[in-house]
């Protein structure tokens, strides 16, 4: 059985490790390396997978977690830690790093198993072309090679410097396949407002990001202000959720662990202890610096202004804005700078328990290029190598 992988990231070489245990295999990377979007991942130490139980996974897959169920199960977080000769650790969330935090242990680790299996490898490579007569023809830019099954395994189309530049959508079209419209995941949000170049770098700790539009979204953690807009964690979960909304309304909750009447008894006890005081003055207890001018600005209040000639309305004023800071919407920043691509391959056109094509049998997919994205913490990754096994597994039988 002669099996073909285009694409040497997590999931083409975890796809190539098991396929090759009873097959032919031969993986095609475009590039000079193998895992070279494994390498900036977790900010080069590589954030495997999450430790948390395999059943808790699916709440944190945005898109298609029930898909993922055969795939999870048949290799879990678990299975994968101990698939990797490589010593890890759980830090914060639960995420797993290596002990030595170099991506590279993992990346090195990877080839040599699969190098050790038997595998062979191309390196530098590029896939033009995939046909189907009787066997798959693989054509590249050096020659033809010819296959009984191929796993596509191209990655999405985020971080096109890694690699990802959306080929193997190309290729599964034109075996027949539905594309489902691709969009950025875990990107930053841009922002109209013509504050927002002046908060550029103010990170915002435990706040919550509230999105209306689809749905009303409310998450908590930290948000970072860029000169476009805003990123951080919080941003960059809320975009993997409003990336196909037609119509979104953002506002922060600086306080979100004070309800109003508690914020509100809060406030007018700081009005009570500094009567003579200017507003700004008061607020800088309560908001950071650099945003208190911002905040009276929009409320039309002069930082100059007595506390004591704070009327009731202009205090229930300052209340709300502190519960409900609104933001301009304009969209979400490019497909290429988001961490992960949202949409792919029509996981309906997909075999759940064996990553094989419903359309064309002997056709398997795995990673990225399949419809599925979850959040920051591992699961991604997970998501890899999970899809990639079942695919090897099953293209080798």
């Amino acid at each position: 059985m002669k099996i073909g992988i285009i694409g040497g990231g997590p999931a083409g070489v975890c796809a190539g490790i098991v396929a090759s245990r009873q097959g032919e295999v031969t993986l095609i990377e475009k590039n000079e390396k193998i895992g070279k979007k494994l390498y900036i991942t977790g900010k080069g130490r590589c954030n495997l997978t999450n430790n948390k139980d395999i059943s808790e996974f699916f709440d944190y897959v945005v898109r298609n977690p029930e898909f993922l169920y055969s795939a999870f199960y048949s290799f879990s977080n678990q299975a994968l830690q101990d698939f990797i000769p490589v010593p890890f650790k759980v830090e914060r969330g639960d995420r797993v790093f290596p002990k030595s935090d170099k991506s590279s242990d993992i990346i090195s680790a990877l080839e040599k198993m699969y190098l050790d299996q038997g595998g062979k490898l191309i390196k530098n490579t590029k896939v033009l072309e995939i046909s189907q007569e009787e066997k798959f023809l693989v054509k590249t830019e050096k020659e033809t090679y010819t296959f009984d099954r191929v796993i596509l395994a191209t990655g999405g189309k985020s971080y096109p410097t890694t690699g990802s530049t959306g080929d193997g959508y190309t290729f599964a079209k034109a075996l027949g396949h539905t594309i489902v419209p691709l969009k950025g995941a875990l990107v930053p949000i841009l922002c109209k407002d013509s504050f927002i170049k002046d908060l550029e770098g103010l990170t915002l700790k435990h706040v919550s990001l509230r999105a209306l539009g689809g749905q009303k979204l409310d998450f908590f953690g930290d948000l970072l202000f860029t000169r476009e807009g805003i990123s951080g964690p919080l941003a960059l979960t809320m975009s993997s959720y409003i990336n196909r909304w037609n119509k979104v309304q953002l506002e922060i909750d600086l306080k979100p662990s004070l309800d109003e009447q508690t914020l509100d008894k809060a406030l007018l006890r700081d009005f009570s202890q500094a009567q003579n005081k200017e507003i700004q003055t008061v607020l800088k207890g309560r908001l950071p610096h650099k945003l208190v001018d911002i905040f009276l600005d929009k409320l039309e209040l002069s930082p100059h202004k007595k506390v004591n000639e704070i009327t009731k309305e202009e205090g229930r004023k300052i209340l709300q804005k502190m519960k409900h800071f609104p933001l301009s919407y304009q969209g979400l920043d490019k497909l290429e700078r988001g961490i992960i691509t949202s949409g792919g391959v029509d996981i309906h056109e997909i075999d759940p328990s064996t990553m094989e094509s419903k359309i064309r049998p002997g056709l398997y997919f795995c990673g990225e290029m399949l419809d599925l994205d979850a959040l920051t913490g591992g699961y991604n990754l997970q998501i890899a190598f999970s899809t990639g096994y079942l695919a090897g597994e099953n293209a080798s039988k």
